[in-house]
């Protein structure tokens, strides 16, 4: 459990550190933008290997498939009434997609901590990279929408220590989590991911950085990809 505790916290950690740095100054919009488009491109690396590719090893297609659908669903239905009674915009759209797909991500860490005795550097790797440009462009959004810090980090805080507990959650079930439970989470995080980055990292990354991010996410996406299957 100890182990657990140590990994998660370091894997939540950067969630706190990229929204600590959107906060630390003002980002100009090309910086955001370049920023969210690196983002993105790692975690099209995530859902690819980390999630589906693994997923699919574990459990099955059908499984992936189903928590796919279900993730996608949960994403866009709560991301509709976060629009619908707060007119929330990008920063919290991200906010949202860092804490659905963090959880299943911690779950995946702790499981495979408890069962293999070993972390997954890469899987790790991949949490950490992720999250930072996430983080980063949600706070510095927000930031710029006037909300104030105090609230921002609070609310990064929260999704940290509830993807902290996701962690000793999974190592905690570990025994009793089968294959097909394990492909449904990953399925889960890969559907939140895609309509997240659809929805709102990709177009507000085009917008902030024009037609130089699709350069950085290809970037992003190699970077993330090498280390995931190095």
């Amino acid at each position: 459990m100890g182990s657990a505790l140590g990994w998660g916290a370091l894997a939540a950690s950067s969630l706190v550190i990229g929204a600590l740095l959107g906060l630390a100054r003002g980002w100009p919009d090309r910086w955001v933008g370049l920023v969210l488009a690196f983002g993105a491109g790692a975690l099209v690396s995530s859902v690819s290997f980390e999630l589906a590719e693994e997923g699919i090893k574990v459990g099955g297609g059908a499984s992936v498939g189903i928590g796919l659908a279900v993730g996608a669903f949960t994403y866009w239905a709560l991301d509709q009434a976060l629009d619908r009674h707060s007119g929330s915009g990008a920063g919290t759209a991200l906010a949202l997609g860092a804490f659905l797909d963090g959880i299943p991500e911690q779950l995946v860490l702790g499981i495979g901590l408890a069962t293999g005795g070993k972390v997954s550097i890469a899987l790790l790797v991949a949490i950490f990279v992720s999250n930072l440009p996430e983080a980063i462009g949600s706070a510095s959004q927000m930031r710029d929408a006037k909300r104030s810090p105090a609230t921002i980090r609070r609310l990064w805080l929260v999704v940290a220590a509830v993807c902290l507990l996701a962690t000793l959650a999974g190592y905690a079930l570990a025994d009793s989590a089968s294959g097909h439970l394990q492909a449904g989470i990953d399925g889960f995080a890969a559907g939140a991911l895609l309509v997240m980055l659809v929805d709102s990292m990709i177009p507000e990354a085009a917008r902030k950085a024009g037609s130089t991010a699709g350069l950085v996410t290809t970037l992003g996406f190699a970077v993330a990809a090498g280390l995931s299957l190095s």
